[in-house]
């Protein structure tokens, strides 16, 4: 094995090309990275052990990331670009083998049980090389294009999950004499080195894929996405927790933006009386003009969100920014619908702090009245049941925000009823988490809802944080 600045992809005369590139793909991926920072970087790689490939990364981590959110991305682009060597590592060790010369998996997870347990097995060396011979001997495989590596099919194998157990015993046999209340304590760091054992086996099967089929073939799919660039429609479960943990950091920015709108807004208009009785003293030249006080508004802001299945995780998040900004609205009231329209605006009348929003958009779902017809989304019926029974929520103070995919399922669109909400509206805009290209296909009818009122593409949270900064009031 070579280190990671001695292998055969990066050698010491072109650490700097190497670097730079590694920073332009990082910039592709979404993660901004000034000119200062990569001169940081660059810096950094001369009192770093460029040797010690653990300190090499957290080095160039420290100067490149400032969003802690996109650490997973880096770490999948810095081992693309500066891996631990190439091929299979030099190994004294072997896998267990049954009678008939198959991998005994039994033992192996004695194996992987019994390293685990070991503190000193990471760093000797000894658990690199055992995950090195678990991806080459359970993780390989035999493609149409030769041999590959799968993290899913090893760790599906091992199932090192269930050795939690085995791990804490074996972690508190070799701790000290008093054990009592320790337990939890030891299953915590069995839990953490089990999340660790599978990061090392992602890792080691991305190099071995890099070796095969070559960096940008492997960094297609084995680099993750950015969480604020997560399309909302297609995002699992965990990805939309994930993309939930952007929302405070985006609620700060958006805030910060806002700030620098009002300051530079605060002279207002110019006042024509004033600045002509002051240019008296001039002779009627208006030398110094004078500048009417500016008298920003916190309007009233009427939330209409689709809750269906397709959108609701949208719908979720987009409600989770506009409360954590919701200190720029003198009210916020929110109506929701699948085929029918409540008000459930007292689900998220506790403090901003407090709203779980996916809590408060379960029970939304369980208790209010959203479903009366089909079940499908019918965005027709749900704005003229607004226009009957809510209109009085929108006044002239009034800003108006539509969330959903305006996919009807072929019934009635009611377009005088939103062209009655966006006349009685101050402002109307609608947000659509679908790519503008398909508004018009299959059962949509957004296009036809865009000429009739002021319709965003918000498709992921980078998309909608730009679109709500722009539209939030200064």
């Amino acid at each position: 094995m070579t280190s990671p600045l001695r292998s055969s992809t990066v050698a010491p005369d072109h650490l700097v090309d190497h670097l730079t590139g590694f920073v332009d793909d990082l910039r592709a991926r979404g993660i901004v990275v000034g000119p200062a920072s990569l001169i940081d970087a660059a810096s950094a790689t001369e009192v770093l052990n460029l040797l010690d490939r653990n300190s090499f990364r957290e080095g160039l981590a420290c100067t490149l990331v400032t969003d802690h959110g996109h650490r997973a991305v880096f770490d999948a682009v810095f081992d693309l670009w500066f891996p631990v060597g190439s091929g299979m590592r030099t190994t004294t060790q072997e896998l267990p083998t049954d009678a008939d010369g198959a991998v005994d998996i039994d033992a192996v997870r004695e194996m992987v049980a019994e390293m685990l347990a070991d503190p000193d097995a990471e760093n000797d060396g000894r658990l690199a090389e055992l995950i090195s011979l678990i991806v080459d001997q359970i993780g390989g495989y035999r493609s149409t294009r030769g041999d590959a590596f799968s993290t899913y099919q090893a760790m599906s194998t091992i199932r090192p999950q269930t050795l939690i157990a085995k791990i804490a015993a074996a972690m508190a046999a070799a701790g000290s004499a008093d054990q009592d209340g320790a337990e939890p304590r030891y299953r915590r760091s069995a839990a953490d080195r089990v999340t660790r054992f599978g990061s090392m086996i992602s890792e080691e099967t991305r190099r071995r894929m890099v070796d095969r089929a070559g960096r940008d073939r492997v960094g297609e799919y084995a680099v993750p996405t950015l969480p604020e660039n997560i399309n909302f429609l297609s995002a699992g479960r965990a990805e939309m927790i994930e993309m939930r943990r952007t929302v405070d950091p985006l609620a700060r920015l958006l805030a910060a933006k806002l700030e620098v709108r009002r300051r530079r807004a605060r002279r207002g208009v110019v006042d024509i009386r004033k600045t002509l009785r002051a240019s008296m003293s001039t002779g009627g030249v208006p030398i110094e003009l004078t500048y009417a006080r500016p008298r920003p508004g916190r309007p009233e802001l009427v939330i209409l969100c689709d809750v269906s299945g397709s959108v609701s995780g949208f719908s979720q998040f987009t409600l989770q920014l506009v409360y954590a900004l919701r200190q720029h609205f003198s009210a916020v009231r929110v109506f929701a619908f699948v085929d029918t329209v409540d008000e459930v605006t007292e689900y998220f009348s506790r403090r901003p702090d407090d709203i779980d929003i996916g809590s408060s958009v379960a029970q939304i779902l369980s208790s209010a009245r959203l479903i009366t017809r089909d079940g499908h989304s019918d965005y027709g019926h749900a704005l003229s049941g607004f226009v009957e029974d809510h209109i009085d929520s929108l006044t002239h103070r009034g800003a108006l925000l539509v969330l959903g995919d305006g996919r009807n399922n072929y019934h009635d669109p009611s377009f005088g009823a939103l062209r009655e909400l966006v006349t009685r509206a101050r402002h109307a805009y609608w947000l659509n988490p679908e790519a503008e290209s398909i508004w018009n296909s299959g059962d949509s009818v957004a296009s036809d809802y865009a000429t009739i009122i002021e319709m965003h593409e918000c498709r992921n949270a980078a998309q909608l944080a730009r679109v709500v900064a722009e539209l939030l009031p200064v």
